[in-house]
């Protein structure tokens, strides 16, 4: 029920009525005295509202939570052992009503009692590791056809030297990973003792609790003898090198530059980490990248003279429409290898097709979607076959027609 003032006039008003005492007197130029009698409230309410600067809100009178008198015991418990679960705390205070606001008040009261995990800066050996990450710029590169996409860049620092290695790759699927990766490798000329990476599907996955690699990476890092560590989820510093050279490349390389393609682009970059990135003086170092490399090469393995092939593999009967697809694209095959099994091989440039010994198609990897992409010889060579198919039975129609006697229809018109 409303509180009454002055001659029984309303003290509290809504929101509503104060919006408009304050019309009446600024709008208006309305009284207090003329508000109040026009509105039924008292004038002390009108004054108040005149003066406020914000709307009044109800608020509820706070009555305390039923988990307040357990607080001290709650704190307690997680003085002893701050990482005690809610429903464990619950059985020990003794704790009777829903777990959800005791949950809460614990979740609140949790922070305070666990000490921040703080990590030391990492001092690495030379040939010790490298990270690696993928990095994707700000940018939509052209890939043809009138079409552009954003393209991730693989990114590798060895810890001792920080000699930046980085490369735009196709895609993120497994081959176009790690095919980038061992060729990076390849340009740096030594495979580094371990590789550090994050949850990237390429080289693992989790079930669990279980970290399991995938085939691909186990062959690529068996072939080179290389040990892995995989990051857990919610810890970006501990793979710090490579996630502060990304940000150094997205304000540092990629302000104020156009790149034409992809080729366009890692050519851009591979002459700006020559010429600028690994020459400067590192801030963590004190020194530049190029002075360190050589010790840190040094004490890297050397590759495996046979590398590994992380191109992408697979076989297909082809079907009579002689065309296969990778990805959304799909590319002409010659029509001799219809019904036949042939083997599809496609690396970071280049989509080739082989029945047996015989290339039976060689296509430049499309990096736009959804593009048909035919071989002029294929066409003529369908055409051909499909001539060649026609003109037996064309031969053997026009054999079957019965040929009339003209005469008959020059004796039916009256033109003979």
């Amino acid at each position: 029920m409303a509180n009454c003032g002055q001659r029984g006039r309303r003290n509290v008003i809504d929101v509503e009525e104060w919006a408009e005492i304050r019309r009446l007197n600024r709008a208006e130029g309305m009284g207090v005295k003329a508000i109040a009698r026009h509105l039924g409230v008292a004038r002390n309410t009108v004054r108040s509202a005149l003066r406020a600067e914000a709307a009044p809100k109800y608020e509820r009178p706070d009555r305390g939570s039923a988990v307040d008198v357990f607080e001290p015991a709650i704190r307690q418990l997680l003085a002893a052992t701050p990482s005690m679960p809610a429903t464990v705390i619950a059985e020990r205070i003794g704790w009777t009503r829903g777990i959800t606001i005791l949950r809460d008040r614990v979740a609140e009261l949790r922070p305070a009692y666990q000490l921040p995990e703080a990590f030391g800066r990492t001092e690495y050996k030379a040939g010790e590791l490298a990270q690696w990450d993928l990095w994707f710029p700000d940018y939509a590169i052209p890939v043809g056809y009138g079409q552009t996409a954003v393209l991730p860049v693989l990114v590798g620092v060895p810890g001792y030297s920080r000699w930046i290695l980085a490369k735009m790759i196709a895609s993120k699927e497994s081959a176009d990973v790690l095919g980038g990766h061992l060729a990076l490798l390849v340009e740096l000329g030594a495979v580094p003792r371990v590789g550090v990476y994050d949850g990237e599907p390429a080289i693992s996955v989790r079930r669990g609790k279980r970290l399991i690699y995938t085939a691909d990476y186990l062959r690529l890092k068996g072939t080179l003898g290389m040990g892995s560590v995989v990051l857990a989820k919610g810890h970006p510093e501990r793979k710090g090198c490579v996630e502060r050279v990304n940000g150094y490349l997205e304000t540092s390389f990629m302000p104020g530059r156009c790149f034409a393609d992809r080729d366009d682009f890692n050519t851009q970059l591979g002459d700006w980490l020559e010429s600028k990135a690994n020459v400067r003086v590192h801030s963590g170092l004190r020194c530049r990248p190029s002075e360190r490399i050589d010790e840190d090469l040094g004490a890297m393995m050397a590759l495996p003279p046979v590398l590994p092939d992380m191109d992408a593999h697979r076989d297909l009967r082809l079907p009579a429409d002689h065309w296969i697809r990778h990805h959304s694209n799909d590319y002409s095959v010659h029509p001799k290898a219809v019904g036949r099994r042939v083997h599809v091989r496609v690396d970071d440039t280049t989509v080739t097709v082989t029945l047996g010994a015989e290339t039976v198609a060689c296509h430049d990897r499309v990096l736009a979607s959804h593009v048909t992409v035919t071989d002029a010889a294929h066409d003529k060579a369908r055409r051909a076959a499909r001539a060649a198919a026609e003109a037996p039975r064309c031969a053997a129609d026009a054999d079957e027609v019965e040929q009339r006697d003209l005469a008959v229809y020059d004796a039916a018109t009256g033109a003979a």
